[in-house]
């Protein structure tokens, strides 16, 4: 129950609530939105289907629970302040979200994938918010004056989701899974090094 605040953690209305959002999102993030049932939702919660809708009423209503829960803990996580963000500081943040809140990630994978309204959205202000990073980092005399800032927004949120994605590729490829604290770090690495640095020496 660890998305209820403290003080709402013994009140067996709101844990059931909790209980039925988390399923949700567990179902939809494996099967899609479209795929998943309130019954089946019901039952992986342990709870009637009749509480399923006495909370929220239809199916839209979870799915709308779902996606502003996954919208909070999206903004929460990646927030920055309102100078340029170093690429050292938004890859920690995006880390931060892989390893806190796995299920959201892969409910937003899906979403984007089964191309919901909310899959669609996200994306958008993703590449907004990245957009806003890059003419500020453009501002401070960080960046090439000839740098693409829509292409500059648009490759990490597609190395991201791609990697999210693609994982149990990857982990064939890796010494531990992806998501093991080491192999996060040496993802880190290696991609702000691709960012900084380039992979080719200047002649190849």
């Amino acid at each position: 129950m660890t998305g209820l605040p403290a003080d709402e953690r013994s009140d067996p209305v709101a844990r059931n609530i909790e209980r039925i959002r988390a399923a949700a999102l567990v179902s939809f993030a494996a099967r899609g939105v479209a795929a998943t049932s309130l019954r089946e939702v019901a039952g992986a919660a342990g709870v009637s289907i009749g509480l399923v809708q006495h909370h929220f009423g239809t199916k839209a209503g979870l799915v709308d629970a779902v996606d502003r829960h996954a919208a909070e803990v999206l903004q929460k996580t990646l927030a920055s302040g309102p100078g340029p963000t170093t690429v050292d500081a938004f890859g920690e943040k995006v880390t931060a979200l892989l390893v806190q809140h796995p299920m959201v990630v892969d409910y937003l994978s899906r979403a984007l994938v089964d191309g919901t309204p909310f899959g669609s959205s996200i994306f958008d202000i993703l590449i907004e918010q990245g957009l806003t990073r890059w003419e500020n980092r453009a501002a401070e005399g960080l960046t090439r004056p000839d740098l693409d800032h829509t292409w500059a927004a648009l490759n990490p949120v597609l190395l991201f989701f791609g990697t999210v994605l693609l994982r149990a590729h990857i982990d064939r490829h890796l010494p531990a899974p992806f998501t093991s604290p080491e192999q996060l770090a040496r993802w880190g690495v290696a991609v702000n090094d691709m960012w900084r640095k380039g992979q080719f020496l200047p002649d190849a």
